[in-house]
């Protein structure tokens, strides 16, 4: 497939950025919905590289609403549409830039608190297991290898933050935050949406380690409505690994970005600006790391 025109930051004359994110340029069109732009940035340790990947943030949307195609009868979710035929009125001459790589979404109020299941010991799973035998509060036994999977999935929530590393919290730190109640929603619903997720990509040779998933609240605080919001099992928020060369004991072969931190260390960047950016060939493997998931997950030929 040519790569598209690489996209690094939107540019919607007469609607109004709400804010941007590391990836997303969030729009608001109206009192209830939002217009979320997915470009072709991509973070590391925190911070927006110099590079852009070509069709990153197609990759993103398309396979977000893929998901949340595959997990309506879950749980319900912000998504209005990604046709931008669809779409209002002040964004149809808008409709080129925006096709594949945007969503019109219901806007909710969004938890605090960012949602995680682990079904493999990976990332700062590992770096906490080996320091406590623990992962948020959760004790796993002893001795684990890396990339191993758990005797069975867990949740594990962290804190969303503004700058910075985000923190692994244990449930009861999550539940002083947005209430015990929508915690156990949110977490029942997290590991149904996993399992979900590990059955279909294993039939499609790809191993679903773990992923971070938002939710938002509608309606009133009498009764709160749970919404799955943002983007859904991407490669941005999941650690994928391609299940024929899984080999635990050490790191794995991923079809994220994972390979870009590889990368970033490799050249011994010290994490803080100035950033740098990534060679050609380094853009081009995860562009292809991109759409390999895409294509494997979805069956589907990016639009």
């Amino acid at each position: 497939m040519i790569a598209s025109t690489p996209l690094r930051e939107s540019y919607l004359p007469g609607v109004r950025l709400l804010r941007q994110g590391k990836v997303r340029d969030v729009y608001e069109i109206d009192a209830d919905h939002l217009l979320i732009v997915a470009t072709d940035r991509i973070s590391a340790f925190d911070h927006v590289l110099g590079s852009v990947i070509p069709d990153k943030g197609r990759v993103l949307t398309q396979l977000s609403v893929f998901w949340f195609e595959q997990l309506s009868d879950l749980v319900p979710q912000h998504l209005v549409t990604a046709n931008v035929d669809e779409y209002p009125p002040v964004l149809r001459s808008h409709a080129d830039g925006l096709r594949g790589r945007s969503m019109l979404v219901r806007r909710t109020a969004p938890l605090p608190v960012e949602c995680v299941a682990r079904g493999y010991l990976a990332g700062t799973g590992w770096k906490d297991y080996l320091a406590t035998g623990e992962v948020c509060g959760v004790k796993l036994p002893p001795g684990l290898r890396e990339s191993d999977r758990l005797p069975e999935p867990i949740f594990t929530p962290a804190t969303k933050a503004a700058s910075g590393h985000d923190e692994n919290i244990s449930e009861s730190h999550a539940a002083t935050l947005i209430g015990r109640a929508v915690l156990e929603a949110a977490k029942a619903t997290t590991l149904a949406i996993y399992r979900r997720s590990v059955e279909h990509a294993a039939k499609r040779g790809i191993i679903v380690a773990d992923t971070k998933l938002e939710f938002g609240l509608t309606g009133d605080a009498a009764q709160p409505r749970l919404l799955l919001i943002d983007e859904v099992l991407t490669p941005d928020s999941s650690r994928f690994w391609p299940l024929a060369q899984y080999a635990p004991g050490g790191p794995q072969p991923s079809f994220d970005k994972q390979y870009v931190r590889d990368y970033l260390e490799s050249i011994h960047w010290n994490k803080q600006p100035p950033v740098p950016a990534l060679p050609d060939e380094v853009v081009a493997r995860t562009r292809e790391k991109y759409l390999d998931a895409f294509v494997r997950l979805t069956g589907r030929t990016l639009a």
